[in-house]
């Protein structure tokens, strides 16, 4: 089967909101065997609507569509169907009451005419009850195609794909298998990489694809298999990820896209009764982000200081005066007092600390722009090394924050 996703809203198209709608929906596609071959972006304008239409019927098999469905007079996918589908909104009563005691019942204020709107519906339509919110979803179908319309608010929507489209799917049509394995790797680049593996590539089965997801610091491997045997197709993964693992095993830290560096750094201290804390300056918190975005981390986690300003280096962390008169701000020695300061103020066994020019000025150190020290204090030592790491800023930033947790991954499991 294949899908082509498309989002409505003038507000995506001036870069006012971000559509996270599609990535979520082709991922939910993914696992069933759909595979997603479009996503289209397009304006609340009625003929531009019934023009995308038609140029995808009979050519994908689902067109799920986003946005629109709201109360207000400039939310007209619900019209723009009927005229497409030649029919007519009808009053659905199971809707109406729904959003009768939603308004009613929940929000405690009398229902207006906007919200009866609610529940006007093309009347071929099948409805796809929406049970947090008020704008239910709907399937329709034209010769070989069927079009699904969805409410743009993401927890409204992912709430119709998991309980309604999804099991939908599944029972009414076959579907292929895929199967995805995805291996995280950390600290060579993607041409490094691809030079380690050139001839395992060059080896894989043809229902088997490799994709590089590379970004800074870090390479994803992305195996996918594509088949009507789903045992056959697991078992060819794990093969082949297996003979990978004996080329690369150096670099690979993790499996799966739950599987980030910082989902496999706090099972590994979780795994050995480790805490760390983190003192942060030129990756602003990125760190401690990273870190506290993995449910749980509060069991090894104690905690971080942002130590942007040079005085907050010294009067927080402790780190002294007369080292960042003699070395600089960003200086090695500075980020090993950085990383001591924070170990002894929050009591834990690993400390990660950065300083650095990320850019675009130099601030209040002489350094080139992009020079970077990282600091890591362990339970009996503490290590800091230098990077330069170019420009532009994010891209400094985010190679500091995936180096640090390279370093630290290798120090627990070093000890």
């Amino acid at each position: 089967m294949k899908a082509t996703i498309v989002t409505i809203g003038d507000e995506i198209l001036i870069g006012q909101i971000v559509d996270t709608n599609s990535g979520f929906i082709a991922k939910a596609l993914d696992k069933i065997g759909v595979q997603t071959v479009e996503m289209l972006s397009i304006s609340d304008d009625k003929n531009h609507i019934i023009n995308t239409f038609s140029s995808l019927q009979n050519k994908v098999d689902l067109v799920i569509i986003t946005g629109g469905l709201g109360p207000t007079k400039d939310d007209i996918t619900k019209k723009t169907f009927c005229e497409y589908f030649d029919d007519e909104l009808v009053i659905n009563q199971e809707v109406l009451a729904h959003v009768t005691e939603m308004i009613e019942g929940f929000y405690k204020r009398p229902i207006t005419q906007l919200n009866r709107d609610q529940a006007l519906v093309p009347s071929k339509c099948e409805i796809l009850f929406n049970k947090v919110g008020t704008a239910p979803g709907m399937w329709m179908k034209k010769e070989n195609t069927v079009y699904i319309s969805l409410p743009g608010v993401p927890f409204e929507m992912k709430h119709i794909v998991q309980n309604e489209i999804i099991p939908k799917i599944v029972k009414e049509y076959k579907r292929p298998y895929i199967v995805h394995k995805t291996i995280l790797t950390y600290g060579q680049g993607e041409s490094m990489v691809a030079e380690r593996i050139e001839s395992w590539e060059n080896n894989l089965p043809e229902f088997i694809k490799l994709a590089y997801l590379p970004s800074p610091g870090r390479v994803r491997l992305r195996l996918t298999a594509r088949g009507e045997n789903e045992k056959t197709l697991h078992e060819a993964i794990a093969e082949n990820v297996n003979s990978l693992t004996q080329i690369i095993g150096d670099i690979i830290v993790g499996f799966d896209e739950g599987e980030t560096i910082e989902v496999v750094i706090g099972r590994l201290l979780q795994q050995h009764g480790k805490t760390v804390a983190t003192a942060e300056s030129c990756t602003g918190g990125k760190i401690a982000q990273m870190m506290t975005s993995v449910a749980g981390s509060s069991a090894y986690f104690r905690g971080s200081v942002v130590s942007y300003a040079t005085d907050t280096k010294i009067s927080v962390l402790g780190v002294n005066a007369q080292t960042i008169e003699k070395y600089s701000v960003v200086s090695a020695e500075v980020a090993s007092e950085m990383a001591l300061g924070i170990q002894k103020l929050m009591k834990s066994d690993y400390a990660l600390a950065t300083t650095g020019n990320a850019g675009p000025s130099k601030g209040d150190a002489d350094a080139e722009i992009g020079t970077v020290f990282i600091a890591l204090a362990t339970p009996n030592e503490v290590r800091t090394e230098e990077f330069n790491f170019g420009q532009p800023r994010e891209k400094v930033i985010d190679r500091t924050s995936n180096k640090a947790f390279e370093m630290l991954q290798s120090a627990i499991l070093k000890s």
